[in-house]
Parts: C-alpha cells; structure tokens; sequence
C-alpha cells in the first residue's frame, strides 16, 4: 500500500522519551521498521547537541538532527555540526545587561560548552539540574564568551513564562528567534516555580527541519509528519502536512494538531509510526487508548 508521507519528525522530550527520559523499546524497532521501508525519520528538539548526542548515536538514523530550537543542524550520528547559527555581538550586550538590571540566571550555550555563574539560592541549583555540561564560570567568562547559539534565562516567575518572554524581547528589540516554557513541563521539575526563556538567532525555529528534508532529500512538506508536545513544537506543526500532538501535548498545541495520540508512555507512537512503516490509514481508525 503506497504512503501520504514520507518523513517523520520527532521532539524528544515529551515525544519520542517516555516519563523516564528514556526510548521505549517499541519505538526503537518501529523506527527501524519505518527507516526500512524508506520513511526518513529526523529528530527535531530544543535540546543542546551536548543534550542530544548519546539519543542520536543509539538512535543510529540516517537523517540530520535538528538541534537547539532549530539554530543548529548536526550529522545523523550527532557527532558534528553541519549549520550553526551564533548571536551577534550586540544581541549579547543586550542580553548581557539584561541580567544586570534584572540579577536572573542566564545559560550561554555553544557547540560544545554551557556556562552560567554560580547559582545563589538553593532553588536556582535545582533550576539547573539536568543541564547537561553546565560550567560554573566567573563573570569575566561569562562575559567573554564568544560564538553562543542560545541563551537561557532562568527566573522565579510562577510558571508565567509568557508574560517573562516579553520582557525579554522588549528589552531587545532585535530580530531574535525566542521560545518560553515553564520548568514544571519537565519530568524533574514538575514542582518547579521556574521558566525558562531561550534566545536564538534568527531563523525559523524548528520549521527548519522541513528546508532540510526539502534539500537534503527532496521531500516536500506536505509528505512531512510532525510530532510533539509543547509550543516550540508549532512551527513545524504549522509547516509539515499533517501535525500530530501527545495527549500530553499542552492545549493549545493539541487544538493545532490533526491529531491527537494518547500520553508519552501509551505506546501509540510506536503504532503510529509502525503504521506509517506499512502504508496503513493509523489516523482514521479507533485505537485503544486514543
């Protein structure tokens, strides 16, 4: 039976990593099913390269990943970057004296190195764990790193990450790629007060995966899956033929989806995408816990 699609893209978070942070082992073998078959399948996540490499190299798919919101692109065995957009440096004096005025927490990330100052509260420390590679570093580093694909803001802001994002972008008023997220949506941090606000350079956020598959494998949008939980997710749902959201997925995120599968630890990615693997009609038909 022919396919509608011919490419799947996957967040991580949320997603493709059930309520242990891990790839259940269905999803594993219906990813091997589908790449058999001839489906590619691209991992499309927020999270750092540094995040994101041991999920690529067990995932061994033969598809780019796209990384850091959508500012980066990296082989499919996520051992080199292939594009990486940096902020330029008035972009950083900006954010840079945005810290001052306001005294939160602020993440430079690069390619390979993750630096922030000394957390001062006890509940800033739990802010950042599981960070992956974060450096404690002076303010004299802090201010003279170079070549930073992302920063993160990280305050005490009762989970209204929207409202902090604004002030943010006010603050800057420069052509910038934001997203915003309350720390609660992670597993570790589900009592968490926290948002986090990341700043990119410009670009199209995770829609960024459709110009891959469009250059790299000359499969065009409407052929495209797209599946996620969270708002960062939209730009692809927007972009890709059909959006499919977790039944974990924030609400807003659900009402843009073609459809909605059941929670990260359902298993219904994994008939999704075995579906998708043999040419089967997964979206029209009940399934249990759907």
């Amino acid at each position: 039976m022919p396919r509608d699609h011919d490419a799947l893209l996957l967040d991580l978070d949320g997603t493709l990593l059930d309520s242990e942070e891990q790839v259940p082992r269905a999803t594993h073998l219906a990813i091997h099913e589908a790449r058999e078959a001839g489906v590619k399948v691209m991992v499309v996540t927020g999270r750092s390269w540094q995040a994101s490499k041991s999920i690529l190299k067990d995932l061994a798919l033969d598809a780019p990943a796209i990384l850091f919101n959508g500012a980066a692109v990296c082989d499919a065995a996520g051992e080199r970057l292939m594009e990486e957009r940096v902020l330029s440096n008035r972009i950083m004096g900006k954010l840079h004296a945005f810290r001052h005025d306001l005294g939160d927490q602020m993440i430079l990330m690069g390619a390979r190195r993750k630096l922030c100052l000394e957390p001062r509260s006890a509940a800033e420390e739990r802010s950042l764990e599981g960070l992956v590679g974060v450096q404690y570093v002076d303010e004299a580093a802090l201010m003279a790193e170079e070549y930073v694909v992302r920063v993160t803001f990280l305050a005490n802001r009762g989970q209204d990450s929207k409202a902090y994002s604004e002030v943010i972008e006010a603050h800057l008023d420069q052509p910038v790629y934001m997203t915003h997220f309350p720390l609660s949506i992670l597993v570790r941090h589900r009592a968490s007060q926290f948002v986090a606000v990341d700043v990119h350079p410009p670009c199209r956020g995770k829609a960024e995966s459709l110009r891959v598959l469009k250059e790299q494998f000359d499969i065009p949008p409407e052929r495209v899956i797209a599946v996620g939980d969270a708002a960062n997710d939209l730009p692809m749902f927007r972009a890709a033929g059909l959006a499919v959201a977790m039944g974990n997925a924030e609400a807003d995120v659900q009402e843009e989806a073609d459809l909605v599968l059941g929670d990260n630890d359902s298993g219904d990615l994994a008939r999704m995408i075995g579906a998708l693997a043999r040419g089967e009609d997964f979206w029209s038909s009940p399934r249990e816990g759907v």
